[in-house]
């Protein structure tokens, strides 16, 4: 099966530039070192499968034309990987129907405890969300695709990445835990979270996405919700044959 993936954010929380910098990254003319936040969109069987929806999905969807999207894949309900939430509403409206809404039972309760008015059925006309909010612990099928959470560990937090076909979405991780390490063979495309050079207690840094990427071995990685301090060019002379850094807009292809 093939699967499009197009990053529509490769930051972190804070966004390159970040407020108040004058480092290389965030006076660079260089687009490729202006990130919005984190998020993707996997595209197959002619589903778009949306990962997470971050404060700037409005802006991302605006910049890449972005008017379908079929189902929503949460990784975990941390700001930058939510509170854009309320964005959805212009693509119900589009579909006139409800989003399908899938992630772990811990993201699926605060879905419903913060943004409770999401979960109610549709007004007339459409001034809110409405979802279909669906706890997931292991693979499933949405309309002909499979989907194969993959369980990662953020902090002490238990979250999501994301498998379709041969290709994968793993954000916000620090750690990959034995048992998920299978559900990542044979990767044609590797999306890998890398927050900064240094270890981080809550993210992979550099060397640690370096190792897990040499483990997995896919075809091609592109490290992605990244701070202001991995400049694009000067990071990616130092990166191994098959892993690059990812730019918000960047496409990617996976048999």
């Amino acid at each position: 099966m093939n699967v499009e993936v197009l990053c529509l954010g490769v930051g972190s929380s804070g966004g390159s530039p970040a407020l108040g910098c004058r480092c290389p990254t965030c006076t660079s003319a260089d687009p490729r070192n202006q990130r919005t936040r984190c998020s993707a969109v996997m595209r197959a069987g002619g589903l778009n499968f949306l990962i997470d929806t971050g404060p700037d999905l409005r802006q991302q969807a605006l910049r890449e034309n972005l008017l379908q999207v079929d189902a929503v894949l949460y990784t975990h309900p941390h700001a930058d990987h939510m509170n854009g939430i309320d964005d959805l509403r212009a693509f119900c409206y589009l579909n006139r129907a409800p989003m399908p809404v899938f992630g772990n039972a811990f993201t699926m309760q605060d879905i419903r405890s913060r943004f409770y008015y999401t979960t109610l059925p549709p007004a007339p006309y459409w001034d809110k969300p409405s979802l279909q909010l669906t706890a997931v612990d292991g693979p499933f099928t949405h309309r002909g695709v499979m989907i194969t959470p993959i369980p990662l560990l953020h902090g002490k937090w238990p979250i999501f990445g994301f498998r379709i076909g041969n290709a994968a979405f793993l954000t916000d991780v620090s750690e990959i835990p034995e048992a998920s390490f299978p559900l990542l063979e044979g990767l044609d495309v590797l999306l890998l979270d890398c927050l900064k050079a240094k270890p981080y207690p809550t993210h992979f840094g550099l060397d640690q996405a370096l190792a897990a990427a040499a483990r997995i071995a896919a075809r091609r990685t592109v490290l992605i919700h990244m701070t202001h301090e991995l400049e694009y060019h000067a990071t990616n002379a130092l990166l191994p044959a098959g892993v690059e850094l990812a730019y918000d807009g960047m496409r990617l292809s996976a048999e």
